[in-house]
């Protein structure tokens, strides 16, 4: 009677251990899946800051050229 009683809980246990790894088999492919679309945010952020940055670069030359024009006809006036 003790052998199946045994027997009993031992399945018992596989059982409930078969399930704990099937939720973190499961976790760890959303975490998986979470983290794969985390990195390609970040490589688009990225590529958009060194676009934005590469832009306002190209912007603040331009502005300084202006300025510097401006300036210039300010010193060619009488």
């Amino acid at each position: 009677m003790e052998n199946y009683s045994t027997d009993s809980r031992l399945k018992e246990q596989v059982a409930l251990l078969e399930e704990t790894l099937s939720k973190l088999l499961l976790t760890t492919e959303k975490l998986f899946d979470e983290n794969r679309t985390l990195k390609q945010r970040e490589k688009h952020l990225l590529q958009e800051h060194a676009a934005l940055h590469t832009k306002n670069d190209k912007i603040r030359v331009q502005v300084e050229a202006m300025i510097h024009h401006l300036k210039a006809m300010d010193k060619a006036q009488p």
